[in-house]
């Protein structure tokens, strides 16, 4: 669907926000190579530390729980990028257009149930790892978006979906000037 077919329907265009998923597929071949490390040092040590109890068995299971760890959230990333290629989010005045992969999906204001968001992770690298910020668009039918640091100036879209949602105040589109007194 073209966005003048969505501006029909939703109102003039305010903005998109693009989603980074080539940074999502990158943050999955880092975690991959750290898995593959761990298992590749680990099961040498494991074997190499049956029978013993000299620290050898905690260092096996250091890098064992490295590997399969790192191996897992480089799975779910994959998926995750995967899923999520060529997001997009476009801002119109009477909703929002969620792009995937070439399909288009409108979701007009009303149709939202709710918008929660949640910023500032003190961990580190918090902001790197997309766990920076995170926002939950519910809709009523019981799907759920979800916008991260991954996505472009996430904050504010989940500002302006907040604002549209919960206080009324719809987003204006390009063009349109407010009335003058």
């Amino acid at each position: 669907m073209r966005r003048t077919d969505a501006a029909r329907q939703l109102g003039g265009f305010v903005r998109e926000h693009h989603t980074d998923g080539g940074r999502r597929l990158v943050q999955a071949g880092v975690l991959a190579a750290v898995g593959a490390a761990g298992l590749a040092f680990g099961i040498p040590v494991t074997v190499a530390s049956i029978g013993t109890t000299d620290g050898a068995p905690e260092l096996a299971g250091l890098l064992l729980g490295v590997g399969l760890v790192g191996l897992g959230l480089a799975v779910w990333r994959f998926v995750q990028g995967f899923r999520t290629r060529e997001q997009s989010f476009d801002v119109h005045e009477r909703g929002l257009t969620h792009r995937v992969a070439g399909t288009a999906t409108l979701i007009p204001w009303e149709d939202i149930a709710s918008v929660g968001a949640h910023g500032d992770d003190g961990r580190p690298l918090a902001e790197a790892r997309g766990m920076g910020f995170t926002c939950v668009i519910r809709l009523r039918d019981g799907r759920a978006l979800r916008v991260d640091t991954f996505t472009q100036d996430a904050p504010e879209l989940a500002r302006t979906a907040h604002a549209a949602v919960h206080q009324g105040r719809l987003p204006r589109g390009r063009g349109h000037r407010p009335p003058t007194p």
